[in-house]
């Protein structure tokens, strides 16, 4: 029931997200949506740091033990608050050093909702998720769409034509808003938080390297559009997000299995990973096939963009048909990497994705000066594929780790 709720929360979410996607990608032309793309993946970069991990702790210590759902609510909002703030003034100081002066000057706004906004959301999120209330958390993540639509088509209508700082500034807007209803709703049905000082110091370490493994993956995805940031690449960066948007889009299917699927990871992991993978296994016999037709599916409607999105966008055709097999990839590494995570053998994980994010900086760096937007997709492509099987085997050796000799 939980998995059917959450794919039908996202089903709904998937319509409204292509189509405040359209209305954007109709208003702003390639090189301002590049723009605007070039700002939010450098801050989505370091926005896994905001909240050092607490959601996760928060989902690992609450769900079967939901005595203490005060102490680490608290924590996910001092934590979040304080360290996302520091991240904003950060990030701003240093972004006229890493991308275009263009994004640059967004890197403010971008920060105020990729690192406080929507790390609130996203954490208030497995709060539902560790109390099994993903009806909520559907209703959540589909209202939080609702409101981007309605702010795309309004600006549509009063703004046919709008620049990359007037939607980010109406982005922020929303994801505020966002993260204040989803915030009002958890201490609605749960309680008010709690501050307890010595919770940071307690699992901080551990949270930290939550983060590091929510930080490689936001790298191994951002890195490509920063770094055509970084070369000036403002129309081949809008050309090749676009087809990118498309395949995370079509993904959502199997994040909704591996969402509903990790309070019972973690309750499984109280048995060991042996369990885990078991879960994990009879979880891919779903994700796979659904990767596999989506896979297929984004290669197939590739081109129908320039039909929806407007000519200017006629290249995205080709980005979207090499990046197509991508949704077949995360359903395998995203299962396995949750198996390893909820068994408390983070650290595999981390270690794969932090080999994952390497090898996409060595393969965009020697990709992007030659081939722009298609060096992207080929290194992209060869991440995800290798970080399948990288997890994988990963997965297998903790197993074999665990093993009574």
């Amino acid at each position: 029931m939980n998995a059917t709720w959450m794919l039908v929360g996202q089903g709904a979410s998937v319509v409204l997200q292509a189509a405040y996607f359209t209305i954007l990608a109709r208003m702003l032309n390639p090189s301002e949506y590049g723009v605007y793309v070039g700002a939010f993946a450098f801050t989505n970069l370091a926005s896994q740091y905001s909240a050092l991990g607490s959601g996760t702790i928060f989902l690992r210590y609450v769900s079967g033990h939901r005595e203490g759902f005060a102490v680490y609510w608290g924590n996910i909002l001092v934590i979040t608050f304080t360290v996302g703030g520091l991240l904003v003034v950060l990030l701003s100081l240093v972004g006229r050093f890493v991308i275009n002066p263009e994004s640059a000057r967004l890197v403010g706004l971008a920060g105020v909702a990729n690192c406080i906004c929507a790390q609130l959301s996203v954490d208030t999120g497995r709060v539902f998720q560790a109390f099994e209330r993903m009806r909520v958390t559907a209703i959540l993540n589909m209202l939080t769409n609702l409101v981007r639509a309605v702010a795309a088509g309004a600006m549509l209508v009063f703004l046919p034509r709008v620049n990359a700082f007037q939607w980010s500034l109406m982005s922020t807007a929303v994801s505020a808003l966002a993260a204040a209803a989803a915030i009002g709703c958890a201490t609605m049905f749960f309680g008010r938080p709690r501050i307890w000082p010595i919770m940071f110091p307690k699992h901080g370490l551990e949270g930290l390297g939550h983060s590091i493994a929510g930080s490689t993956s936001s790298m191994y995805n951002d890195l490509d559009k920063t770094m055509l940031s970084h070369y000036g690449m403002n129309h081949a960066n809008g050309i090749y997000t676009v087809a990118y948007r498309v395949i995370d889009i079509a993904t959502i299917p199997v994040f909704s299995v591996r969402d509903a699927a990790m309070p019972k990871f973690f309750v499984c992991g109280r048995a060991g990973v042996a369990a885990t993978a078991l879960l994990a296994g009879r979880l891919m016999k779903r994700t796979v096939p659904i990767g596999a037709v989506l896979a297929l599916g984004a290669f197939l409607i590739a081109p129908l963009l320039p039909h929806i999105l407007g000519r200017n966008f006629q290249d995205s055709v080709a980005a979207l048909r090499w990046l197509s097999l991508i949704p077949l990839f995360r359903s395998i590494h995203q299962i396995a990497g949750s198996a390893m995570t909820g068994a408390g053998m983070q650290r595999y994980r981390t270690s794969s994705q932090l080999g994952a994010a390497g090898l996409n900086f060595a393969l965009n760096l020697y990709l992007i000066p030659s081939f722009g937007w298609l060096g992207a997709a080929w290194a992209s492509l060869a991440t995800d594929a290798t970080l399948a099987a990288v997890n994988v085997a990963a997965l297998q050796c903790c197993i074999r780790r665990s093993a009574p000799r």
